[in-house]
């Protein structure tokens, strides 16, 4: 599998996720408004990736920016900036990766060619640090897992939602090379199906024996013990450890619960939102109706019908069991383990 964005030949290529399973096909950006209307639209998608799209999104800016003023060319990576971050506002990588070009563009001395240069290569490395983030996660979560495992994931936390390998499916990829017997049920995610659609399609194609599902069987099977755990990606975590995941991963959450599964998320440190404090206050998207009234094209509703389409929910830390990160696995009481972390990431950092 090839990554899901790369930079090639001053354009921004990513893997079309709306076309996916049945076409493969590449989308070529060359500024950063198709680069917005790509993650807007959701041609790219998955925390990490959309990350990694917008830090190249700045890079495209500042190389279209044509002028040798430095006040116009800054003003034009600000409006670039603006752009960018208001195309899905759960995400929080979307954020961290635009603060982290933002400082590259407030260091000071260096022209304006120096400056695109050095935003590309800080945009190169945030996709570079993703890769070796996503096996250093899937290598953690490796403990929390036995052989015989029956796995249940929601949506699409794989290759495809980073820029390689996945963080929850990154997870399933390393208990697979070192356990024996695994089995993956993949909860198909309405209303846009990326379990369905994007999940199947992955571990299909590396041959990990899984089996497609509908959301509302989750329940069943763990009635029945035929799930042991559950392994989920993020798009935000709160400092409380609460965490913002496609929609319905709450509701999977209070059905492990009630059957003394674990409930593991995969993410790495940088979902970790520590100035929200708790779930309350992630914000929450909410998207066009035509995702619930049409699947793939076709009308599945009358026409009239109200429809309330929340992209995301939010998980209690209460429900999680563990949160796998490359920094390690963190466990509760998830507001001082958080936190401790946090603290000695910034001490290491300055």
């Amino acid at each position: 599998m090839r990554k899901t964005i790369e930079w090639e030949n001053n354009r921004v290529l990513m893997i079309d996720q709306r076309k996916l399973p049945h076409t493969f096909e590449i989308i070529s950006c060359k500024n950063h408004h198709e680069v917005a209307e790509a993650i807007k639209d959701m041609a790219i998608r998955g925390a990490p990736a959309i990350g990694a799209a917008a830090a190249y999104g700045m890079a495209l800016a500042a190389k279209n920016i044509r002028t040798e003023n430095m006040e116009d060319f800054l003003r034009g990576l600000e409006e670039a900036r603006k752009e960018l971050s208001m195309t899905r506002p759960t995400a929080v990588n979307l954020f961290w990766a635009l603060d982290r070009i933002n400082k590259i563009i407030e260091e000071k001395g260096f022209s304006v060619e120096e400056l695109q240069k050095n935003i590309l290569s800080e945009a190169k490395k945030i996709a570079k640090q993703d890769i070796e983030v996503n096996f250093l996660i899937g290598n953690n979560g490796v403990k929390l897992f036995e052989d015989n495992d029956i796995i249940l994931t929601h949506c699409n936390a794989g290759s495809l939602a980073t820029v390689f390998y996945g963080t929850a499916l990154g997870v399933i990829r390393s208990v697979y090379k070192e356990k024996i017997n695994i089995r993956v049920f993949i909860d198909e995610t309405r209303p846009v199906l990326q379990g369905a659609r994007l999940t199947a399609w992955e571990l299909l194609s590396e041959n990990i024996p899984a089996t497609l599902i509908c959301d509302s069987v989750a329940g069943f099977l763990m009635s029945k013990k035929q799930i042991s755990k559950v392994v989920v990606g993020a798009d935000r975590i709160a400092a409380n450890g609460d965490v913002a995941n496609k929609i319905g991963t709450y509701s999977i959450s209070v059905l492990a619960k009630e059957h003394n599964i674990p409930f593991y998320v995969a993410a790495p440190f940088s979902t970790i939102d520590f100035s929200i404090k708790g779930g309350t206050d992630i914000p929450i998207e909410e998207r066009h109706k035509n995702e619930v009234i049409n699947i793939m094209g076709q009308v599945i509703a009358p026409d009239g019908i109200d429809v309330y389409n929340p992209a995301f929910d939010v998980t209690p830390h209460r429900n999680i069991s563990a949160i796998i990160t490359e920094k390690g696995i963190i466990e509760p009481p998830f507001i001082p383990n958080l936190s401790r972390l946090n603290k000695n990431n910034y001490e290491q950092e300055v």
